[in-house]
């Protein structure tokens, strides 16, 4: 419901501070025994289930699979449910790819009350009679596809003057915000319950639009309100829903099985185009040297060594040169080839 905020890192101590360190013995005051953590690449499609924020499915996922470092792209709201792609070393470097990725969500709305915050958990504010069918619906959704400018609602992780939005909110305070545009691809109509008054939507939108506010805006349009009463965000970018694994099934495999789960971290980038370089000059790339090359100019190449499985990182080619932007380490493009 809110826009992505930065990568959160989940870059903790090796002892949670929300886990109780195992003593030896179990004695009082005993030395205290560190959770061991493996160095781990590429990336995991999550469905976050709802009740927990992002960061709580981050740091369970970090501790099952005993990560040293691992963040999430993009935040969904305890509320929301659905595809949260999460970051394990390496891969954290290319996480603003999946940020500014465009985002698909399904969204049920609840026509004929709105809501303070403009979600299910708000206190309901104001009822009106609905009066619609499918036609009105349709014609309802179809003027908020294409650019249209949002303003982003009080219930908000974003900042002003360094305090969040919903901070104000909590306090009673409404603070002037300005509005902002985003794109909205597609709106398409799921199902409608004209008894519960339910209508489910798929949307297909840029980065930051806030689904929440386009509930309440279709509301208006039609004259009797709605709020949000469900959400799951279905794709980012060209990851997909369908590929998703849930926290249970995580903790029902072993080790070996989570970990044939991880995506090669350039799964973030494959609508880009694929330069693959000689052993010579992928030694050199590495080094962050610019290597001169016969390809167009492109503001956005993966490049790869003559391995097939040897992704090296990001760049692009300005003036047939290529130049370096996001590099893995010798290190990292190792452990990427031999998992």
């Amino acid at each position: 419901m809110n826009a992505p905020d930065p990568i959160h890192t989940g870059d903790v101590p090796q002892v949670q501070r929300n886990e109780r360190p195992a003593r030896a013995g179990g004695r009082r005051g005993a030395p205290a025994v560190r959770i061991p953590r493996r160095s781990l690449h590429g990336i995991l499609l999550l469905d976050k289930p709802i009740g927990l924020s992002s960061n709580d499915a981050l740091q369970k996922v970090k501790r099952i699979f005993k990560a040293e470092k691992a963040g999430h792209t993009g935040t969904l709201d305890p509320l929301a449910t659905g595809l949260l792609p999460i970051c394990f070393g390496a891969a954290t470097k290319f996480s603003q790819v999946s940020l500014d990725a465009d985002k698909a969500y399904t969204a049920t709305l609840k026509l004929g009350q709105t809501t303070v915050g403009g979600d299910r958990e708000g206190e309901v504010v104001l009822e009106r009679p609905v009066q619609v069918d499918e036609a009105m619906l349709a014609a309802a959704c179809a003027r908020f596809t294409g650019a249209i400018d949002q303003l982003p609602p009080m219930h908000s992780a974003l900042k002003k003057d360094g305090k969040a939005l919903y901070e104000y909110a909590r306090a009673g305070i409404e603070v002037e915000r300005p509005t902002r545009t985003v794109t909205i691809h597609s709106i398409d109509m799921l199902s409608w319950d004209p008894v519960g008054h339910h209508l489910t939507i798929h949307v297909r939108c840029t980065k930051g639009t806030y689904i929440r506010t386009l509930a309440e805006d279709i509301g208006e349009v039609l004259g009797c309100g709605a709020h949000l009463a469900a959400l799951r965000r279905t794709g980012s970018g060209t990851l997909s829903i369908n590929d998703v694994v849930s926290l249970e099934a995580l903790a029902d495999m072993d080790e070996a099985q989570r970990d044939a789960l991880l995506r090669s971290p350039d799964c973030l980038l494959t609508e880009w185009p694929e330069v693959r370089l000689n052993a010579e000059d992928a030694a050199r790339f590495l080094t962050g040297l610019r290597r001169r090359i016969k390809l167009p100019d492109h503001p956005a190449v993966r490049v790869y060594g003559p391995e097939p499985t040897a992704f090296l990182g990001s760049g692009h080619i300005t003036a047939g040169e290529l130049i370096a932007d996001r590099l893995l380490s010798p290190i990292e493009v190792q452990a990427l080839m031999t998992t």
